[in-house]
């Protein structure tokens, strides 16, 4: 089972607690983007094999939506963070690097 740490309440909560928003820091586009814009905000998401940043909601909590770090291969959850934030914290890309040599995401190495 998943588990997650709330970084607002500080609660360990399992998968039952929380609900998924899918696929984390995607550039949403607003009424005045074009056809293509729109379609790849829609439809083009990351699914990849390994490092994958996610949103979750704290449902059954706090509340409040956060991001995640987890490997989709093992389920190891690498942190979680504020989804206030438009990229993630240094250091927990510091910990996937470390942890994982040459991993890739977008922009994010």
């Amino acid at each position: 089972m998943l588990i997650l740490k709330c970084p607002y309440c500080g609660v360990m909560a399992d998968e039952t607690e929380l609900s998924p928003g899918g696929e984390a820091h995607l550039t949403r586009h607003g009424p005045g983007s074009d056809d293509t814009e729109f379609e790849a905000y829609l439809f083009m998401r990351e699914n990849p094999r390994g490092v994958h940043f996610e949103r979750w909601r704290h449902a059954h909590g706090c509340g409040k939506w956060f991001h995640a770090a987890r490997c989709t291969q093992t389920l190891e959850v690498f942190g979680t963070y504020s989804a206030q934030t438009t990229r993630p914290p240094q250091d927990l890309l510091d910990t996937i690097s470390e942890k994982r040599p040459g991993w890739r995401w977008r922009d994010l190495a």
